[in-house]
């Protein structure tokens, strides 16, 4: 089979696309024909040997102690090596795709769904009525976060560049504020929630648009840890005063979030945004393409 592959130069790591044994499933694990996957910037920031989680197929085989799925069902989810021909995935980590959405569709939704998902509900502790800003509206995240935020009933501010305002206002949202010409911490709205995506502000500047009982999730990799990190001590002596949170957030693979992100999008309450599809031989070139920083929702790769 094909897969892409790190490998060591000595201008670095080098994404290439090579011949390799396909991957034998130990209990409790699934073998995934891969339809389609998905890019995450870990995929490039971290540069693990086989790149690849998010991903979208049809089981070829099981291991022991698998009961949920069978060979021939179609599933997504989260599984390791995505970025290959077929990758192996734990029976705990994968979800059964509805015949309602695509295999590019539901390649989109573990890592960045599960992320908007739980940081708002679980984390976030978002409530109907309240009102809640996502400061990278446009990206993987923000664009499921956007609608799922509508979809559990809040008032939804966006936060994007220019050419991204239409967009996340087509998504839902009630605003959409271009950071080139709005600077949201300096807006005099409060928010009950604020669900930061980017990591380019400073704790002090994120709690300033808080409501004083408000709730501040941070997503992603901060882009200078320093401040982030020093930030964070204050905002925990601050949070006892204010009574506002600060929490950094990792999602964790959940069946029944993945399935009910599925729901999201049979139903209509919210469309993944796929900006570009590669054929999985230029996943190079892909994920160059998402190093860029300026991507609209997903970039998904599909056989050649």
């Amino acid at each position: 089979m094909k897969a892409a592959i790190y490998t060591k130069r000595s201008s670095g790591k080098v994404l290439e696309f090579v011949d390799v044994n396909p991957p034998v499933p130990k209990p409790g694990e699934v073998l995934v024909n891969v339809r389609a996957a998905s890019i995450n910037p870990l995929d490039w920031r971290l540069k693990s040997h086989r790149p690849g989680v998010d991903l979208a197929g049809q089981v070829v085989s099981v291991g022991n102690r698998v009961t949920r799925f069978k060979p021939g069902d179609a599933v997504f989810g989260l599984g390791k090596g995505a970025f290959a021909d077929f990758a192996l995935a734990r029976e705990s980590r994968l979800a059964e795709k509805p015949d309602g959405i695509t295999f590019q569709q539901a390649a989109t939704l573990p890592i960045a769904g599960l992320t908007a998902l739980q940081g708002l509900r679980d984390k976030g502790k978002l409530v109907p009525g309240q009102k809640v800003l996502i400061n990278g509206a446009a990206g993987g995240v923000g664009t499921f976060a956007v609608q799922i935020a509508k979809a559990l009933g809040a008032e939804v501010t966006g936060v994007c560049s220019t050419r991204n305002v239409e967009m996340v206002q087509s998504l839902g949202a009630d605003r959409a504020l271009d950071y080139t010409q709005h600077d949201f911490v300096r807006d005099t709205e409060r928010y009950d929630l604020l669900l930061d995506n980017v990591g380019n502000r400073s704790l002090s500047d994120l709690r300033r648009v808080l409501a004083p009982h408000g709730r501040c999730v941070l997503v992603g990799a901060p882009k200078q840890w320093g401040p982030i990190l020093r930030g964070l001590l204050d905002a925990i002596v601050r949070s006892f005063i204010l009574r506002q949170n600060v929490v950094f957030f990792i999602a964790r693979a959940k069946p029944e979030d993945l399935a009910l992100l599925s729901q999201f999008v049979q139903t209509g309450k919210i469309r993944p945004v796929i900006d570009r599809q590669y054929p999985l031989s230029e996943a190079g070139s892909a994920i160059a393409y998402v190093e860029e920083g300026h991507v609209r929702g997903k970039v998904v790769l599909i056989p050649d």
